[in-house]
């Protein structure tokens, strides 16, 4: 439960409160224990989603239903239903659900995240009404790289965190969807320690309708090469490679230190993510230089398609 003191009031807003938390809805989901991200996220997950058309259409961050065997959906007025993933796109995160049942509960417009100001005061919402709801303030617009080869342009970061952000509403003042909640994050900015990170609801509008229709958008994938990289104030280290994967049968290992893509030197990991990406559509060879044991050398990845290796959603 979110303090007393940081739940917002209906006095606070010119917006119906209740109705807009009332769109947004529990999401349970069950993973095969083969599954390929069972290793990374286990195979039972749970977290919001926000009901944001007519048709009864749930968008939440994709991490909580990927490779879903099973999902439901949980509103505010106690019904439950099954839900089929429609859609998940892995540059943004963003992940669709259609209930296979009627909800009766109302929907949340997406509103403009660029509108979305540092210093504005928004509300971070999980399923369960105000007492699931903090009002927060935007403390930083900015890039995010994620060691799991994602990079966002800008992210909105919020303040004081939601304890449960996995596909948390951020309420603009005007009533309206700025975002969907992703992570909890450390050195926000300068004034605050800790936050959450939430994806921008403006990525999704143009991606909506080949999700809707594909299943994802329709631009070639990235090359993708199964590792985990952490950065430190000197080097880009390998933290974990994922067993199977392209890193991983190229002998790339934990602890090797990441030097550079092509004899060109990184030092960030949106640099580094990049400069990959730079090299082609998925099945690209990408040169990288490591550094282990106290030597440098060159290792060639052939990347593939991460789309390519998860479960697709069966429909029941």
């Amino acid at each position: 439960m979110i303090r007393p003191d940081l739940q917002p009031s209906a006095e606070q807003f010119d917006f119906d409160l209740d109705g807009a938390l009332s769109a947004i809805v529990s999401v349970r989901t069950q993973v095969p224990d083969d599954a390929f991200t069972a290793q990374i996220l286990g195979t039972e997950r749970a977290g919001h989603g926000v009901r944001i058309d007519p048709s009864g259409l749930v968008l939440t961050i994709g991490y909580i239903i990927a490779e879903a065997s099973e999902i439901w959906l949980i509103g505010a007025n106690g019904q439950a239903v099954g839900g089929h993933v429609v859609g998940y796109d892995y540059e943004t995160g963003f992940g669709l659900v259609q209930p296979l049942g009627k909800l009766d509960l109302p929907i949340l417009e997406c509103g403009d995240s660029d509108l979305i100001n540092i210093g504005d005061e928004v509300i971070i919402a999980g399923f369960g009404g105000v007492t699931q709801a903090l009002t927060a303030e935007v403390a930083a617009k900015r890039e995010f790289a994620g060691y799991w080869e994602y990079v966002l342009d800008e992210a909105i970061f919020t303040s004081p965190p939601h304890p449960n952000w996995g596909g948390a509403a951020l309420i603009t003042a005007s009533g309206q969807l700025g975002g969907i909640g992703s992570l909890y994050v450390e050195n926000v900015s300068n004034d605050f320690d800790v936050g959450n990170m939430i994806v921008p609801i403006n990525l999704l509008k143009p991606i909506l309708a080949e999700m809707l229709s594909y299943g994802t958008r329709l631009t070639p994938a990235r090359p993708w090469l199964g590792l985990f990289v952490t950065e430190t104030p000197e080097n880009l280290v390998v933290a974990g490679v994922l067993a199977g994967g392209p890193a991983e049968q190229a002998d790339v290992r934990a602890g090797d230190v990441v030097i550079g893509v092509a004899g060109e030197r990184t030092r960030t990991l949106a640099d580094f993510f990049r400069r990959i990406w730079a090299f082609g559509d998925a099945g690209s060879e990408i040169p990288l230089v490591i550094f282990r044991d106290g030597a440098a050398f060159d290792i060639k990845v052939p990347s593939i398609d991460r789309r390519a290796q998860f479960k697709a959603p069966e429909l029941h």
